[in-house]
């Protein structure tokens, strides 16, 4: 959350993203930062993924991300 936000204030266009377990901390985090970045969460666990599975949680989320990242 620090580096995006770093990033962002920087003008640096960013997406945080993170496992769906994470939702609450990022917002209790985004609020002691003062700062909401633009954000994505993804299915978790990620730790014990393959590189298959990774490929395929990064396949679902680039057209969001993207979207977030361009407003398009």
């Amino acid at each position: 959350m620090h580096d995006i936000t770093d990033l962002e204030r920087r003008g640096v266009p960013g997406v945080f993203v993170a496992s769906e377990v994470f939702v609450d901390a990022a917002q209790s985090q985004g609020a002691a930062l003062g700062f909401q970045p633009s954000r994505h969460f993804v299915e978790h666990p990620i730790q014990d993924r393959s590189d298959d599975e990774m490929v395929t949680i990064a396949d679902k989320a680039i057209e969001a991300l993207i979207e977030k990242l361009t407003g398009s």
